[in-house]
């Protein structure tokens, strides 16, 4: 799972900077198998360091991360796979 063709929204191109989408991206790929093909990422900022909480029904899977970020940013995102491709997106493009 997640390793077919990926894509982003333009949402998500035009609020998510490219260095905290591959992050994201890297966050998913690290999971242990199986993966739930629904991947939920909350962004907040935390003072100076970008707050992220990445979540996932089934399995139940959750983890923080803390990174430095000059601009942290609110936001929910998904990572979808529907088995020919997967796509980030934000909550509210769902």
């Amino acid at each position: 799972m997640f390793d077919n063709s990926r894509y982003l929204t333009c949402g998500v191109d035009s609020i998510i900077p490219l260095e905290l989408q591959l992050f994201l991206w890297e966050c998913v790929d690290r999971l242990p198998e199986p993966k739930d093909y629904l991947q939920v990422f909350e962004l907040s900022p935390s003072g100076t360091m970008q707050s992220i909480v990445h979540s996932s029904e089934q399995p139940k899977y959750r983890k923080v991360y803390m990174i430095p970020s000059d601009r942290p940013i609110t936001e929910k995102l998904y990572i979808i796979d529907d088995g020919d491709h997967s796509t980030m997106l934000l909550a509210s493009e769902y």
